[in-house]
């Protein structure tokens, strides 16, 4: 049963779909996702609009809420219906979360049911809901980050169904180990964290005094959350955004508090930080996130924590014990974040069995990709912090006719910051418009 309802300048239907869990056996379990079209509200002929997908970042996020027709979506709404999918395991989908998975049993079998969360269980979900709603025609798919990786997955697996496939900020390379993503990733964020200091020179100091009362207290968050050092560095992330850098040093600067026992984290300063690395409203991120690289028999064994240690000016100790500044880290999931976030703590066990797990399938079909006859175009930002440019830039030679539009105007989030300006772009490049 579908319900529409209207905001400023859009009508709004929610739908609920019924999906297997995994697609190679239909008549198994099932579960539930949710989408929620726009149309615009002057559209007197909705039912002749094209549909446009729009996959979203993570893994593990649910799709953008908008308020009208907010950032790209009033490009896309000048021509399109657009569906925004709560991919399986997010949003009001059938979610997944230390609350709901032991419903499926122990770790082990947690671990099992995970696997069916990545690209390939995606877009077989794309393909089970699109003739319902476009009676069998192809749609145009707008993948961001994660949603790109999905959007390539699709065109490896079933071109049939697009349109035109639209990527911004998510290239990802077609055979990279997870070692080898992060190999790429620890300077992209060193130059991030640098670009951040020369922006605000007094956060070197700042985030300094911030580490060295953290490795002496590890205080607790009023949620729980054992806030280290580690922890504080992983704040970092924010620097791969529009306004991230921003963001961070206003944190900073209200860091401490003097009180009766002396210089205290504040409780403003506890309370935004607690929010910032909670994983409560999107566990599936943290537990799939180095799964969605995995392709081979090749384990990913907490690949981000490992390929750390080949970068010792990010060990928060052994920078202060010298004079230098202390280095953020950025999108990457450790085994200690199971330990410090309770949202995380009960699915610690089940987050080793998949970092252990070696039979992980192919995700990309290079062969198809270099016949590709469905016009591609993808925004390559030029220093993302989150998607290496290069591996993008090789995927990109790898797919035929894809046209790149590479830039430094924008960090990972362009397409939402940059309003319609990204999509108008990636939709002329596939008219041969520019």
């Amino acid at each position: 049963m579908s319900v529409s309802y209207r905001q400023p300048g859009v009508v709004l239907t929610d739908r609920r779909f019924t999906v297997p869990l995994a697609h190679e056996d239909p008549t198994g379990e099932t579960i539930e996702l949710y989408a929620r079209e726009v149309v615009a509200s002057d559209k007197a002929d909705r039912e002749d609009l094209p549909w446009l997908l729009y996959l979203q970042g993570g893994p593990g996020f649910g799709a953008n809420r908008f308020v009208g027709r907010q950032a790209w979506l009033d490009r896309a709404l000048d021509e399109y219906r657009v569906l925004l999918l709560d991919q399986r395991g997010t949003g009001h989908s059938t979610p997944l979360n230390r609350q709901t998975l032991p419903l499926r049993g122990g770790p082990a079998e947690q671990a099992e049911h995970l696997t069916h969360f990545r690209a390939d269980s995606i877009v077989r979900d794309c393909e089970t809901i699109r003739p319902a709603l476009t009676g069998g025609a192809p749609w145009t798919v707008l993948g961001q980050s994660f949603g790109g990786f999905c959007t390539v997955n699709y065109l490896s697996t079933a071109p049939e169904g697009l349109r035109t496939a639209l990527l911004t900020g998510g290239l990802p390379s077609l055979d990279a180990h997870a070692d080898d993503v992060y190999r790429a990733a620890y300077p992209r964020i060193e130059r991030k964290v640098a670009a951040h200091y020369d922006r605000y020179p007094q956060d070197v100091e700042r985030a300094r005094r911030i580490a060295e009362y953290l490795l002496r207290h590890e205080p607790v968050l009023p949620n729980g959350y054992r806030l280290t050092a580690e922890a504080f560095q992983s704040l970092g992330i924010m620097l791969g955004g529009s306004g991230g850098s921003h963001r961070l040093h206003f944190l900073l600067e209200n860091a401490f508090v003097r009180t009766p026992q002396g210089h205290e984290l504040s409780d403003a300063f506890q309370e935004e930080v607690q929010n910032s690395l909670s994983y409560a409203g999107h566990p599936l991120y943290a537990l799939v996130h180095e799964a969605c690289y995995a392709q081979d028999a090749r384990p990913t064994a907490w690949s981000a924590e490992r390929v750390r240690g080949e970068f010792p000016q990010f060990d928060a100790a052994k920078t202060l014990a010298g004079d230098g500044p202390l280095l953020f880290t950025g999108e990457s999931i450790h085994p200690w974040m199971f330990d410090s976030d309770p949202a995380l703590r009960p699915l610690r066990e089940t987050a080793e069995l998949l970092a252990a797990r070696t039979d992980w399938q192919p995700l990309y079909d290079p062969a198809r990709l270099a016949a590709n006859e469905v016009p591609v175009a993808a925004a390559v930002y030029h220093d993302d912090m989150y998607v290496d440019a290069t591996h993008s830039l090789q995927t990109a030679r790898a797919i035929r006719g894809l046209r790149t539009w590479v830039t430094d105007e924008f960090e990972h989030d362009g397409v939402r910051a940059g309003g319609t300006r990204v999509l108008d772009r990636l939709l002329a490049l596939t008219r041969d418009e520019v």
